[in-house]
């Protein structure tokens, strides 16, 4: 799986890629933004959509492996419209705390609406922050998730670092992200589905072919597994796994803060 330079240690280069265009460092965030900007409102029906449901097993499983502690103090990035954050604040109970964090406005606010139709608004914080520079103390969270957002992020060594400074000793990171396919057939088929159908229900559902087809792109351009737990390594993090589902669509890293 091809990556450029920033994938593998800090962005310092003048130009990053957007998909599969390189663009101006400085500017990938914006992008990023402006496709989440578009998409917010369409994002749950089209997870179902695009991923035939399975995403809601997939997040199922990272729950199941969490297990989250009653008093935990639980830091969910790129968490959108709340689904892990909505389980992790009935685990935590009264005595622990839940944030849900993304960079982007739109998806909080989208998120709240969703925790708040739950009964949950008042058991979550919300913060918009950037995952290159987490604005939480020193050893704060027992854990960090972060599901399907790395991947946009520009600095992610960087990321990687923050994320570290913030669990507390003994804290573990989860990364719920696509990632390389490892059977030949299946990654013919992903490759059709990615390019030419999955824009198209962008353009019918959310009337945005483009930040769908950026999605797909990033997709490809992410560090596949190897590359990614050897980067968690690089940041600090041991006994790093990973664990392939759905034969490598998506794989989920685990690392620890000791």
């Amino acid at each position: 799986m091809s990556s450029d330079p920033s994938t593998t240690h800090h962005a310092d280069s003048d130009t990053t890629h957007f998909g599969f265009q390189q663009v101006p460092t400085q500017e990938k965030t914006t992008l990023v933004r402006e496709v989440f900007d578009s998409v917010a409102d369409s994002y749950d029906v089209m997870n179902d959509l695009m991923s035939l449901g399975i995403h809601r097993l997939w997040k199922k499983f990272v729950i199941g492996q969490a297990q989250v502690r009653p008093g935990w103090q639980v830091l969910d990035l790129a968490g959108g419209t709340g689904d892990l954050a909505a389980t992790f604040a009935q685990q935590v109970g009264a005595q622990g705390q839940v944030v849900l964090a993304d960079i982007n406005n739109n998806m909080l606010t989208v998120g709240r609406d969703r925790l708040m139709d739950k009964g949950l608004i008042n058991a979550i914080e919300f913060a918009q922050v950037n995952a290159e520079a987490l604005p939480f103390a020193n050893n704060s969270f027992n854990l960090i998730t972060i599901a399907f957002g790395l991947r946009n992020v520009t600095d992610k060594a960087a990321a990687l670092e923050s994320m570290l400074r913030c669990l507390k000793p003994g804290g573990r990171l989860m990364i719920l992200e696509f990632s390389e396919v490892k059977l030949p057939v299946l990654r013919q088929l992903y490759d059709v589905y990615s390019f030419q159908i999955l824009p198209r229900l962008g353009e019918w559902v959310a009337h945005d072919a483009e930040s769908y087809r950026y999605l797909a792109e990033s997709i490809r351009m992410h560090p596949n597994q190897a590359t990614l737990q050897d980067m968690m390594q690089q940041a600090g993090f041991e006994q790093c796994s990973y664990h392939n589902l759905s034969g490598g669509i998506v794989a989920l890293h685990s690392g620890y803060k000791f």
